[in-house]
């Protein structure tokens, strides 16, 4: 078991394989440890998040060792098992059973003979990656992926089987296909399978699993007017603290990718800082207001007005400011920075999802985006005192700037020679057009390599890391990151630079500062 170092309150257990990872993350769950707020199994590793105050430190990994200790997985104990039905007739039944050397009657018999336990999720809201106890089922992926795989496909890779929960890309190889919704927001949880499941395959017609009743929603109100979307650049997401704790689903924590603006623009309006708000990249906007409304603009936002009545009103950021019915506000491109957030007094009329109104553009879950002719209505919730004086807001970069963002090295920097490891510190990396909520990617005059070729297992990865791909080019995971990745982290930036990270331009520089060197955890002696 070894331990290495994500951030101040997130590290890696790495596990010698599949059965030991889950042997380690079934004696958590049946005996927590207190402080743990999140564990994202993965094929050999456990990603660890800890409660506010709680270090991911030695005296954490000396705890996960000993409760570690002689854990051995459950595989044959009493959980849930959730059938599914299934029609087998996958484009790659044939070549699957040819490379198993069995007839595809006696792959579908030994597909349905197994139990199928969900080892870990992720690659997309849903996706449950299933392991069982056939030796047999260890297949290669197909040697160029389809750009294209049905909602329902069941499907065979390495050691795993998935049922892909939405239409998207994938290399696995198809056998089958089912009705079940493996993802399903009318559903509590949405998510199906979820680790610590186990799963069985079958003919048969397809039936609901609902774990508990959502109760009827309410009929929704009738539209009382309120903020018109008119003009933008680029769409307008609802964002707010996000929704941490939902790793078992695959779904990652999305948020405002500026949260201490977003926090701002809500104090000076008297609401809960985590109330929702609009986040807007760039500009120019225009919004119409319908009825009497008071808002607060934060972030990049440099210069706005208010048009009212033939002449206009300028708009201090920072503070609460009144718009009429029939006023139209104006938001410029902002010269430095990326994003601006637009909250209003009473907070705007939007329904969560999974507890958050965040909208997540790579797992397609919260609120749709706002677009011209979108109307936002006020939800009219109490409110506060607002602020006489705009709080203090950092200054912004601009294109051409250089950044310097602190990181914690790691969990794979021992990938990387140290040659390696001081050209990512000492290189300027250019942030690209091609960035976005997902993460930022970043070019340099030359790309980093490594010597091992091999590929490492899915392993959880935090907001902030930064992945090197095959080219070479890194990419820094931002709020919308994928749960899983395939490729190693170098390292990861510190949880207080998340903010700034989020408000890079393209065409500015980004450099990396790393406190100390790469080293493992190792745990602390116990008294």
């Amino acid at each position: 078991m070894r331990f290495l170092p994500i951030g101040p309150r997130t590290l890696l257990v790495e596990l010698a394989d599949l059965d030991h990872t889950l042997a380690l993350f079934d004696a958590l769950l049946v005996d927590p440890l207190p402080g743990l707020a999140e564990i994202i199994p993965a094929a050999r590793t456990l990603m660890i998040r800890t409660a506010p105050g709680i270090p991911a430190d030695a005296a954490l990994a000396a705890r996960i060792l000993s409760r570690g200790a002689g854990a051995a997985a459950r595989r044959d104990s009493p959980a849930e098992i959730v059938e599914i039905p299934t029609i087998y007739d996958g484009e790659d039944l044939d070549d699957v059973a040819a490379h198993l050397d069995l007839s595809t009657a006696e792959v579908i018999a030994a597909h349905q003979q197994a139990t199928w336990q969900v080892a870990f999720c992720g690659f997309a809201p849903g996706f449950a990656y299933m392991t069982c106890d056939d030796p047999r089922f260890e297949l290669p992926r197909r040697p160029a992926p389809r750009t294209r795989i049905p909602a329902g496909s069941v499907a065979l890779a390495g050691r795993f089987c998935g049922v892909y929960p939405q239409e998207t890309p994938g290399g696995w190889q198809l056998i089958g296909r089912t009705r079940v919704p493996m993802w399903d927001l009318d559903r509590d949880p949405p998510a199906l399978l979820r680790p610590g499941l186990r799963a069985r395959f079958l003919r048969g017609e397809a039936q609901s699993y609902p774990s508990t009743a959502l109760p009827e929603a309410a009929p929704a109100p009738a539209p009382n007017g309120g903020l018109e979307l008119q003009a933008s650049a680029f769409p307008v997401l609802f964002q707010d603290d996000g929704r941490p704790g939902q790793g078992g689903q695959g779904v990652s924590g999305s948020g405002a990718l500026d949260r201490s603006a977003a926090h701002r623009a809500n104090r000076a309006l008297g609401n809960p800082a985590g109330e929702a708000v609009l986040e807007i990249t760039l500009g120019p906007v225009r919004f119409h207001a319908s009825r009497a409304l008071t808002l607060a603009l934060t972030g990049a936002v440099d210069a706005a007005r208010i048009a009212r009545d033939g002449r206009e009103v300028p708009v201090t950021p920072g503070l609460a400011f009144a718009m009429d019915a029939g006023d139209t506000l104006l938001i410029a491109p902002p010269a430095r920075g990326m994003r601006s957030y637009l909250a209003l007094r009473g907070g705007f009329r939007v329904a969560p999802v999974l507890g958050s109104a965040a909208t997540d553009t790579l797992a397609f879950i919260g609120p749709p985006a706002a677009r011209p002719g979108t109307v936002l209505e006020p939800a009219n919730r109490p409110a506060g005192a607002v602020l006489a004086l705009p709080e203090p807001a950092p200054e912004l970069p601009v294109a051409g700037d250089l950044v310097t963002l602190p990181v914690t090295l790691g969990p794979r920097t021992d990938w990387f020679s140290d040659d390696m490891i001081r050209h990512f510190l000492d290189q300027e990396w250019l942030v690209t057009p091609e960035s976005s909520r997902v993460g930022i990617r970043l070019k340099g005059e030359q790309p980093l390599t490594r010597d091992d070729a091999r590929e490492l297992p899915s392993e959880g990865t935090e907001t902030g890391a930064i992945q090197i791909p095959h080219s070479g080019q890194p990419v820094l995971f931002l709020a919308d990151h994928p749960l899983t990745g395939g490729y190693p982290v170098i390292a990861t930036l510190m949880p207080q630079a998340l903010d700034l990270a989020g408000q890079i331009p393209p065409g500015a520089r980004i450099r990396f500062a790393a406190a100390g060197p790469f080293a493992p955890i190792t745990p602390a002696r116990q008294p």
